[in-house]
Parts: C-alpha cells; structure tokens; sequence
C-alpha cells in the first residue's frame, strides 16, 4: 500500500510520540508499505522551524536523508486537482496533501477528519 504521510504523523512517528495512534504506527512500520513524504511537508516544516514553531529531533537536512521514506515531488497533477477541490479545508498544506493523495490513490496517514470530506483514504 502507498500511505502518504501528513507533516503531524511524520514528526510524530520519527519523535516517538505517543499521541500516533497504534494503527498508525504499524502501516508506518509495515515494511509492505511504501511511505511518501510529500515536498509539501517538508515546506510546511522549514516554515514552522524558521518561526521556532518546532523543535526537530535531526536538522532540517537530515529529514531528507531519512531511511524508509520516498520523497514525492509536486507536480502539475496535483495543482490541477488542487484548483478543483471544495474550499472544505482551508490549510493550504493539507489542501495539497489532498491533491496529491486524490491524484496518486494514496492513502494518508494523519489525524485530520476534513481530509475524510474529500474522500481520501485515511489510516488514524
């Protein structure tokens, strides 16, 4: 299965933190599973570190060279969904996690119960 991992489940899983529900952490760790990363979760992470919203476990450099995760770029396909959505959601990274999980038939790995209003497959 292609989970495509929302930036609260990411940063949650490689800190450890116990507020990722069980079933969560087993599609992460199923080595089954292919694990995407989007370009877009790594922009909201950068934004949030530069306003010393967050605190990483690695530096910001090294989430790129994390094992077990494949990056996925964003490209026109996914804007062109993303300029179809509802205005359901109004995050703007979330939005395109969306897209993106719509356009690849991902299923997303995160606890955001708008995602469900778009009809992405979520693992909570």
């Amino acid at each position: 299965m292609n989970l495509l991992l929302d930036t609260q489940a990411f940063l949650w899983f490689e800190s450890g933190d116990s507020r990722l529900t069980t079933l969560a952490r087993q599609a992460i760790q199923d080595p089954a599973n292919t694990k995407f990363i989007s370009l877009a979760t790594y922009w909201e992470i950068a934004i949030k570190d530069s306003l010393g919203k967050l605190e990483l476990r690695v530096s910001f450099d090294d989430l790129f060279d994390l094992k077990g995760y494949s990056r996925l770029d964003i490209i026109g396909e996914h804007l062109k969904v993303l300029r179809t959505l509802p205005m359901l959601h109004r995050d703007p990274f979330d939005r395109l996690l969306i897209a993106q999980a719509l356009s690849e038939g991902f299923d997303v790995v995160g606890s955001d119960s708008q995602f469900d209003l778009y009809g992405v497959k979520k693992m909570w």
